[in-house]
This record gives structure tokens, sequence and C-alpha cells, in this order.
């Protein structure tokens, strides 16, 4: 399985994003489960878990990698990132205003915290597991999948893979 760094931006006023801390204190946990409205930093709904297949093992309290991150793993050169991913997806788009990275939605990010320690582990879902997201309001979603092959969290080889998603108009 591999991870994908997830984010949504308000494309009326791209400074309106989803927001892991602002998440947490709203649903009083620490990762969200299918029927939870996952939270902006104006503290409403963004995005509405509809189901997920998987185990439930996603992050919400780990920032996107970066050139930063690959720097302290030992990475000398340029190492693509979800940061720059983000920001190349937002820019590929029209919107150029957003110059943070909020933290993300790592799905399927095996990342518990145990006795006070992080552990970076290997997915725990299966081929075949997904998610489905529902926009509360208009909004552009960004996900990067993450291009991590230091640590084993794209599982115990460190190799990341392509994601499949779908798009669906209800309108």
């Amino acid at each position: 399985m591999q991870v994908v760094d997830t984010w949504a931006f308000n494309v009326h006023d791209p400074l309106e994003h989803l927001s892991m801390q602002h998440l947490r204190a709203t649903l009083n946990k620490g990762v969200p489960t299918a029927g939870d409205a996952l939270i902006s930093n104006h503290r409403r709904p963004m995005l509405q878990m509809l189901e997920d297949t998987s185990n439930g093992a996603h992050d919400t309290f780990i920032a996107a990698c970066d050139i930063y991150r690959y720097i302290l793993l030992g990475v000398k050169e340029y190492h693509e990132n979800c940061q720059d991913n983000m920001f190349a997806a937002l820019r590929r788009i029209g919107i150029t205003d957003v110059q943070f990275c909020p933290s993300p939605l790592n799905l399927w990010m095996n990342t518990p915290i145990v006795e006070n320690k992080l552990h970076w582990l290997p997915p725990t879902t299966k081929p075949g597991d997904y998610v489905v997201l529902e926009a509360v309001i208009d909004c552009a979603v960004v996900m990067s999948a993450c291009p991590q092959d230091i640590l084993p969290i794209n599982g115990v080889d460190c190799t990341p893979m392509d994601v499949q998603y779908q798009v669906y108009d209800f309108k």
C-alpha cells in the first residue's frame, strides 16, 4: 500500500485549508474514521469521510516530507517530496497565494505512537483498500503519493507506488 498525503483548500479563499490540529480537537481523537467531517482551520467541515475500507491506520500528526526532511535523513541531492508536489499541484490550477504547507492527512501511513515513541512502520492496509471523501464546500483536494524511499512507510522494500483515484461529480 502507498501513503498518500492529502490536503484540501477552499477555492474561494485558499488560506482556508484542511487542518489536522483543528480536526483532532473537533473530533476529540487522533484519526478520522468513516462518517467523520474533516475540519478546516476555520473550524468548519471541508470534506466528509464517507467510507474507509482499510483498517483505519492513517496519520494526522506527521508533516509532509520536504527537502529538509530528506537532508536530515542523509540525502545529499534533491529528492522528490510531498511539499513540493502540493505546491506544484496548486500552481497548476492557478492557486499561487498559498505560501505554507499545512500538515496533511496522511492516508494509510502507519506511524503509531506507543509509550510516547513514534514508530515508522509499513502500511497495514492491503491492495484495493480505499477511502471515499466527499467535498462539503468548493475545495481543491491535493493528493501526493509520498515518494519516501528511505523509511519503510511505503512498505518494507521502501518503494513508492502509483495510486489510483477517481473524482465523481454528483451534481
